[in-house]
Formats: structure tokens, C-alpha cells, sequence
């Protein structure tokens, strides 16, 4: 089978929920660059917007009423990225309870596919997050992309319009970007051609 040269579905996950949260600027701002490049489609899936369940069914049983209306927003989509961006703050030295349980609801969803990452905070900028997301993804059969967007002190590094103003994150978010077309598509084209085990 030949190689596609369609673009990727890119579904960026907003992973906080908070009120008056910055993930909005920051989310705008990724999906700017999403949007000039012609192999990268974006997905915006906020879970502010599409909040899932908190309650899990037990083992082998269905879940509650309501759940899988409010999965159907939000799981389809997944499952039709071929890559994706985790938008996050950073939280006691980890990542909102909000995105662990929008990941948590998933599996197949995340197999084999690409996961980039844009975090935010003060003097860490939510690296410390992305570590401890790098080994959940890894437990779903996921790829992590190394390069990554670390917006220290966050609120400083863009104007009262939401415009970024510091070069080296427009540099870092093109890197992030370079490496997750290029990790999706080899990952894309690989499945394609043998299928994914997990």
C-alpha cells in the first residue's frame, strides 16, 4: 500500500478545566500554527466544553446512563486523530485530574499514535506534568515526542490580544510541529502497510 499524503487529524486536548484558566490563550495560539500548515489538520477537543464522567462502571459492566452520550462527544473524535497535542498546566507537580480521566476513558484510541505536548505554568512551565504524562502515554502504546512547548511564566509571554510575544516558543512550537508530522504520517503509513499490535 502507498504511502497517503492526506493530512494528519491532529486532535489537540485541552486538559484543564479550571475557571478563569489561560489553556484558551494558550490553545489559540497552537492552533494558529496548526492552521499555516497544510499537512496538520486541527481538532479542538476542551474538556471544559466536553466534560466526561468521573465515575467509572466496574469491571465487565456497563456504565451508568448518560455516560456513553457524554463519551460520544469526545471519543469518536479521538479515535479518528492520527496524532495528538496535550494541552497543559501544570498541578501539584502533575497534570489536571481532568485530562488523567479524559485518558483514562480511552485505550485503543491512543495506540500507536504520536503525542506532542504544550504545557504551561509558572517557573517549571508544566515540564513536570509532561514527565509524569510521558509514562501514562507510554502505558497506552503511545509515542511521545521529545522536543516540546514549555511556556514559563506564562502569562508574560503573550500581549493583552492573546499574541504570543516571545520568539522562542514560536521556534519551539514549529519544532514540536516538524516532529509530530513527521512521527505521524511514518506511524500512519507503518499501520497501514502491518497493521498495530499492542
Amino acid at each position: 500500500m502507498l504511502a497517503t499524503t492526506e493530512p494528519l487529524r491532529v486532535a489537540v486536548l485541552v486538559g484543564s478545566t479550571r475557571e478563569g484558566r489561560f489553556a484558551p490563550v494558550v490553545t489559540k495560539w497552537l492552533a494558529g500554527h496548526l492552521d499555516q500548515r497544510d499537512d496538520l489538520r486541527a481538532d479542538v477537543v476542551d474538556l471544559a466544553e466536553t466534560p466526561l464522567p468521573t465515575v467509572f462502571p466496574a469491571f465487565g459492566q456497563q456504565p451508568p446512563p448518560g455516560t456513553e452520550e457524554r463519551l460520544a462527544l469526545v471519543s469518536p473524535r479521538l479515535a479518528a486523530a492520527d496524532a495528538f497535542v496535550l494541552v497543559t498546566p501544570e498541578y501539584n507537580h502533575s497534570f489536571p485530574a481532568s485530562l488523567k480521566n479524559a485518558i483514562d476513558w480511552h485505550n485503543e484510541e491512543w495506540h500507536g499514535k504520536p503525542v506532542g505536548f504544550v504545557s504551561y505554568g509558572g517557573l517549571s512551565g508544566g515540564l513536570r506534568a509532561v514527565e509524569q504524562l510521558r509514562v501514562v502515554m507510554a502505558e497506552l502504546n503511545a509515542m511521545t515526542i521529545r522536543n516540546t512547548v514549555s511556556l514559563h511564566d506564562a502569562w508574560s509571554r503573550f500581549d493583552q490580544d492573546g499574541v504570543c510575544t516571545d520568539p522562542a516558543a514560536e521556534t519551539a512550537a514549529k519544532a514540536l510541529l516538524d516532529q509530530l508530522a513527521w512521527w505521524g504520517h511514518a506511524l500512519r503509513d507503518a499501520k497501514s502497510v502491518r497493521g498495530y499490535v499492542a
